[in-house]
């Protein structure tokens, strides 16, 4: 009998969800950023207390992504009055015609679209080091990009 004409077990467990990935580098984060995993944590864990039920399994996953990166959270000071571009802090950059203000930050704290790029970002490689006034070459998808440092501060 052809297996179109079989009925499917409804009983049937739903397949587990595949684990968040979690970056190789090492985690590291600003007191902002410990603030923000501290507090993912505490919300997954009241919201497992509140809804044991459907979403269980994705709050239990997203709890066990969140306790992993709580354990292994590194968090570093920046420079109050920094020279170079490093870890936390906030740079202007001339990329073409524009001047944005990044800041650079821990993993999970990243958001682009304010302002915040990742640590292990292309564009904070590539400025890592750097001083005010150095043009450094970033690679942008095949195609070297110079990018003027305008100035350099503490992040927020």
């Amino acid at each position: 009998m052809s297996r179109a004409f079989v009925k499917e077990d409804d009983a049937a467990p739903e397949p587990p969800l595949p684990e968040r990935p979690i970056s190789s580098a090492p985690n590291r984060v600003t007191r902002r950023g410990a603030e923000l995993i501290r507090r993912q944590v505490s919300e997954l864990k009241e919201a497992l207390a509140r809804d044991p039920g459907d979403t269980a399994a994705t709050i239990r996953r997203d709890l066990r992504y969140w306790q992993s990166r709580q354990a292994s959270m590194q968090v570093i000071t920046p420079d109050p009055a920094p020279q170079i571009v490093g870890f936390g802090c906030r740079v202007t950059i001339q990329r073409g015609a524009a001047t944005p203000t990044i800041t650079i930050v821990g993993e999970d704290e990243a958001d682009p679209a304010a302002g915040a790029i990742a640590w292990t970002a292309p564009l904070a490689q590539a400025l890592e080091g750097a001083e005010a006034n150095d043009v450094v070459e970033l690679d942008a998808g095949g195609r070297r990009e110079a990018i003027n440092v305008v100035s350099i501060a503490p992040g927020a």
